[in-house]
């Protein structure tokens, strides 16, 4: 058994060759590479068919899946994987060089946990970066992951996270919601709910910002429908969750403020939608009010907010 499983589900090839080389240059050796081409028209066989390596697994699904399952792709990949530890990569990021060691280390601080999590550089097309993803503590319970994640104050993706395969199977995978709009977090609360999540401010993961990514593309109004079932999810849990005593007062304040911070996200993604095309979005998200429960001057909010980004 290998200690890592890196999974690929890829459909774009334009960055594929540059992600795989990131993969197979790491320091630490002991892995597999599965690559499961969702379908793709782009040349992902070709692409991957250069690399001589016995570590890659290929693997073609019969019918593109992931256009609005994607957590399909994910979960195809959990099955698919050997490793005792599993990282699922986006197909157009990259690992620093020392991204597995990295995690070995922390694994190594902090045995025995289901999911541990590294800082990241956010890069452009042209591989230069962008911005350094927010700090965190080397170790923090749910309650803290979600209190920080859902006030916006850490920035996560789902290749910054490292599994345990077992674990993250007994609980039937990545959490689905439409688009997998908000199932690396809720999966992420799910892994650490009982024994937490340890951090590494080693920014060795490399999340590629283009317009291509789920961010910056995908059905709005699937997009909203997931914020919908992330906030039930959000209820179902905090209900159900018995809090550690050095987390009752971050739960306390999340159980009173959970409709404020999913509103909250409601509103970014408002403004990520008003990007292009504004005066036309704010008219389908005013038709959508009563559906999504958006207040009118949330989108008068989010519009502003939105052209001050395109400014920037």
């Amino acid at each position: 058994m290998p200690k890592f499983s890196v999974c690929i589900p890829a459909y774009k090839s334009r960055f594929l060759e540059e992600c795989i080389q990131s993969i197979l240059a790491q320091s630490v050796g002991d892995f597999e590479l599965i690559v499961l081409n969702d379908c793709s028209p782009e040349p992902v066989e070709r692409i991957v068919s250069t690399f001589d390596d016995t570590r890659i697994r290929y693997y073609e699904n019969e019918h593109n899946v992931g256009a609005v399952r994607l957590t399909d792709n994910w979960n195809k990949c959990v099955e698919l994987a050997q490793g005792e530890y599993l990282v699922m990569m986006g197909d157009d990021d990259r690992m620093e060089v020392d991204y597995l060691e990295e995690f070995t280390r922390l694994m190594g601080d902090y045995p025995d946990l289901d999911v541990y999590h590294c800082r990241s550089i956010v890069i452009d097309d042209q591989g230069r970066p962008l911005r350094l993803t927010p700090s965190g503590p080397s170790y923090e319970r749910v309650c803290d992951h979600i209190w920080h994640r859902l006030n916006q104050w850490r920035s996560q993706y789902i290749s910054d996270f490292v599994y345990h395969t077992a674990a993250l199977r007994s609980r039937g995978g990545f959490y689905s919601l439409p688009l997998a709009w908000g199932s690396d977090d809720i999966t992420a609360y799910l892994a650490c709910a009982n024994k937490g999540i340890a951090h590494t401010n080693k920014p060795v993961f490399n999340y590629r910002s283009n317009n291509l990514s789920i961010t910056s593309s995908g059905n709005d109004l699937e997009k909203m429908r997931a914020n919908m079932q992330y906030a039930q999810w959000l209820h179902d849990f905090l209900k159900n969750h018995v809090p550690h005593e050095s987390e009752k007062v971050v739960y306390t304040t999340l159980l009173n403020q959970q409709g404020q911070l999913m509103r909250r996200r409601k509103q970014y993604t408002l403004m990520l939608s008003m990007r292009s095309n504004l005066m036309a979005k704010c008219w389908m998200w005013y038709r959508h009010r009563t559906e999504f429960g958006l207040r009118f001057r949330d989108i008068v909010a989010s519009a502003v907010k939105s052209r001050e980004q395109r400014k920037r």
